[in-house]
Formats: structure tokens, sequence, C-alpha cells
């Protein structure tokens, strides 16, 4: 039983490999007209969308959560946006291309977390909250060092989420348009920072929603057109397969890109519970009217990327069938034109042509515009809802003086991306995406789900767990091979494993049990007194007005 699980967990961190495959060097391709055209199509739809959600984007609740007027279906899409990522698009087919039948269980086994977490906070989150998660976190416990923490942990996530995300566009566009690096990484700046800045919330949920359906309707087509040519039949498909792959039969075999259990097994927990504390993610729940659209919304979320990875794993074969074999999409040596991680791109030009094979470039860079305006709009609200009007201002600042200094954010955000995803060119940052989910797993999920379902939770111990759990992560990264040797240049890590969830979240909830049980203060006592009234709102909506100081 205990290597079943094992061997289950292993199965789930798809996201940084997946990564990976945008993040080593890569080689400028010739201009691509058509996807340039399209991508314009695209940009000037979606800002058509951005003026029109500024004429209804008027107070607070409007910008942060778009009035909460985003049915559960469009939520569920709008999600799913934000994880049906270009990474995973071109990574996952790519694995599948080199590696098989793995291909499958790696893109499909990070969905577990997905019901399981979500289900378990979606109802409580979005009874508790108004505008981010530090709202539920502070319902029963002191604001301002709750609300500290809880945004430096969204900033620190956010800021690594972008990184890597810029990044990615960057060398997206040299492999799928022919651009400059630069030019990039500026354009996704500038329109990331438009969406934002005038229209809030519900520009962002449209331009995901938007994102997803594209993307979902593109590897739709191309997962028919494979099948077509395979007479409909998956016998046939995996045959085929087989017959023109190098590895022969062994693409059918799984267990081929474990490596070491532990490292697997941490990034697969990081994925997990790392899912339920993304800020970006979390604040999704607070556009829906109740409990019950939020809960919808994690069961089309849940069903959409299912749907999506299904389709990434009969692309990847088909590409083996009609790229592998084509001579024509391989340079000199033999090699895929722009790597493995182009099977997909070259699949959609072997099944569509050039103008499929525009569509699919476009959408491939929309999918990143999608992602950098959520994780924008997130660490926004954690600056200027958590950090100045409850921190600074102590819950005094007006509607007006929020929404100015979350716009002002955005412009900083929007700077500080460009020049960090200029920085890091060079760089290999595929780790930064699963340190982003270690912290996620080991700062904000921790606090989240302890402050909802455990009465004896005190301020002080989520703080030091908080604290402990996020120092950890980052210190064992930093300490780690991927880190210290690879980015550093030294011979031996400290630290001999790649992903640090499994060691920082034990850190993070033994600490939290113990600065709590052994807090014996009268604040303590009566953080621990109200966890009845948080608890009775968190079932049923009503009680005491989320947000209140104590």
């Amino acid at each position: 039983m205990m290597k079943l699980f094992l061997y289950f967990a292993l199965l789930l961190p798809v996201s940084s490999r997946a990564a990976d495959a945008i993040s080593g060097a890569v080689e400028k391709q010739p201009t691509n007209v058509e996807a340039i055209v399209m991508f314009l199509i695209f940009v000037a739809a979606t800002l058509g969308i951005t003026w029109w959600a500024s004429k209804r984007t008027r107070s607070r609740s409007d910008y942060y959560t778009a009035g909460g007027n985003i049915t559960g279906f469009q939520n569920g899409l709008a999600m799913a946006g934000d994880f049906m990522s270009a990474a995973s698009f071109l990574g996952i087919s790519a694995l599948v291309y080199t590696s098989g039948y793995d291909g499958l269980i790696y893109s499909l086994g990070f969905l577990v977390g997905w019901p399981i977490i979500l289900f378990l906070i979606a109802e409580r989150l979005r009874n508790l909250g108004r505008y981010t998660f530090a709202d539920v976190a502070s319902y029963r416990l002191k604001q301002l060092p709750i609300r500290t923490l809880s945004a430096c942990g969204s900033l620190v996530v956010v800021a690594l989420y972008l990184i890597a995300q810029m990044v990615g566009a960057g060398k997206l566009i040299q492999l799928l348009f022919g651009l400059d690096y630069h030019v990039a990484v500026v354009l996704v700046g500038i329109l990331m920072v438009l969406y934002v800045l005038f229209g809030g919330m519900l520009a962002t949920t449209w331009v995901q929603i938007i994102k997803a359906v594209l993307l979902l309707f593109g590897a739709s087509f191309m997962a028919i057109m494979v099948m077509k040519t395979v007479g409909f039949s998956f016998n046939n498909l995996f045959t085929q397969a087989m017959a023109v792959h190098p590895k022969g039969v062994a693409i059918m075999r799984p267990g081929g890109l474990v490596h070491d259990p532990i490292s697997a097994l941490s990034l697969g927990l990081g994925l997990m519970f790392g899912t339920a504390g993304l800020p970006h993610i979390l604040m999704r729940f607070f556009t829906v009217s109740d409990a019950r659209e939020a809960r919808k919304s994690v069961f089309y979320a849940t069903g959409f990327m299912g749907y999506f990875y299904f389709l990434t794993f009969i692309i990847g074969f088909g590409a083996i069938l009609l790229v592998g074999a084509n001579p024509a999409f391989k340079d000199a040596t033999g090699l895929l034109i722009g790597g493995n991680n182009m099977a997909a791109v070259h699949l959609a030009d072997a099944v569509g042509g050039s103008l499929f094979l525009g569509f699919i470039s476009a959408v491939a860079f929309a999918t990143i515009l999608a992602v950098v305006a959520g994780l924008t709009l997130a660490g926004a609200s954690a600056v200027s809802h958590d950090l100045y009007a409850s921190v600074v201002k102590k819950g005094q600042a007006t509607e007006k003086q929020e929404l100015r200094v979350s716009k002002i954010t955005v412009l900083v955000l929007g700077v500080v991306a460009i020049a960090l995803g200029i920085l890091f060119e060079k760089q290999n940052i595929a780790f930064m995406v699963g340190l982003a989910f270690s912290i996620a797993a080991s700062c904000n999920f921790p606090i989240i789900l302890l402050s909802m379902y455990w009465s004896k939770l005190t301020t002080r111990g989520a703080m030091a767990g908080g604290w402990l759990g996020l120092l950890t992560a980052v210190v064992l990264m930093i300490l780690g091979p991927t880190v210290w040797v690879q980015v550093l240049g030294h011979a031996k890590p400290v630290f001999p494993y790649e992903y640090p969830a499994l060691f920082s979240m034990l850190v993070a909830f033994i600490g939290t049990w113990l600065f709590s049980v052994t807090d014996h203060s009268q604040e303590g006592q009566q953080e621990r007194q109200r966890f009845q009234a948080q608890f009775v709102r968190s079932q049923t909506g009503v009680g005491i007005e989320s947000g209140k100081s104590h």
C-alpha cells in the first residue's frame, strides 16, 4: 500500500516539468505573420472587453471581485484558464512525445488536488472572505500581524510566478512568432497592466475565459484530426506510435520519468496543497455570489482541466506519428526544429496548415497574458487591501484611497515584472514554479486550513508556523541541488532534495501547533472562543461582519 501511495504521489509534479519545457535556451524562429495577425485580433478583442469592463468597475468590490456577479460556470472556466498555461500545453505534449504513457500520468495526476483540497475550503472561504484569503485568516485572529504575513506570502508567490511567466513569454515569442525576447516581455507587461488597471477582475475574468475557450477549441481540433488519421481507434494510435518511436514498446510502460522519490513526493505535495494556497486562485472564489456557486466553480474547473489534459495526451501521441516520423519538421541532425517542446506546434502545422499554426501560436501567447493578469490583480489586492487599508491605515482607508493604491501597485508590478523578465533572461527559471507552490503550501495553506477547522489556533501559532514555513521553503530551495548546484555553481548541495514542500509543510504545521497549544495568554483564550462564531459563519455565511478588527 505504501508503495502504491508513493508511486501515485510521484505522478503529481507536472507543472515544474512543463515549465521547464520553455525555460531552457531557445533559437529565434522566422517571423510568423499569421500568428502575429491572430494575436493582434485577440489583443484588440480583449482590449475592447477591458474598455467595456472599465465602464462597469466603479467600486472596490467591482475592482477586486467583479461585484460577486460571476457565475459558477464562468468562474470555473476562468480558473481552468489560469491552469491551462502555455507551459502545460507545450510541456505536457512534449513529455508524451518523448516518454509516451508517462505523459498521461503526469498531466492528470495533480488534478487530484482540486476536488480534495478546493472542495474542502471553497464553501467556507466564500462565506468568510470578502476580497483576499487574509480576510479569512484574520477573522478571529489579530488583523495586523496576520494580514502582514498573508500579504508577504502572497507577494512572494506572485513574484516567483510572474518571473516564470515573463521569461516563458519572451522565449515562447522567439519560438512561435520570431520576435525579439525583449519586445515580447515589454508587450506582455504593458498588456497585463492595461487589463488590470482599467478592467479589474471583470476584464481579467473574461480574458481568462476567452483564452480557455480558444485553447480548448484548438486542442480539440488537433486531437480530432489525430484520431481521424488512425480511424478513431486508440489501439491504432498506440500501435502506430510504438512502431515509429525510437523507444518502441517502452513508451507504453510507466515509470521512466521518476528519479528521486523524495523530491518527487515533495513536489507532488507542494503542487497538491499549494493549489489551495495560490492567492490568484483563492481570490476567484470571492467573484461568485455564494458558497453554492463556489462549489460549482471547482466542479467545472476540474472538468475543463481534465478534458484539456486528456487532449494533450492524444496530441503528444499524434506528434509521434505526424511530426516525429516526418523529416520536414527536423533539422539536418535529425532533431526536432525548435526542440521537443515544439512538437504540438509542428503538429498544428501538420493537421491545419499555416493558418491553424498561427492560431495555436497566438493562443499559446494569450495563455500567458491571462495568467499574468490574474497574478497582478492578486498582488495589487495584497498591497492595497491587506497592507495599506488594514495594516497602515488600520481599517480607516476610504474605498477611493484603497483603489488608488491598488492601481499604483499595478503600475509598479508591471515595471517590476518587465525588469525581472529581462534580468532573468539567461537563467533557468523552472524551479521558481515549484518554489511558488512550495511557499503557497507551507505558508498560505496551513493558516487558511487551520483557521477554518482548528479551534485552538492562536495568532502566535499562526505567525510562528506561517513564517517558519515560508522561510524554510525558501532556504531549503536555495540550499538544494536546483539553486545551490545548477544556479550558483557549487559542487554538491547542502540540502539533498530538489523540492522542499514535504519538509517545509511539516515545519509549518508543527510550528503552528506547538506555538498555539503553548499560548496560555488571555488573548489566545479569546481567539479560541471566537472560533465558534467563525464556524457558524463558515457554514451559513451569516454572522459577524468579515474583516472586523479584534
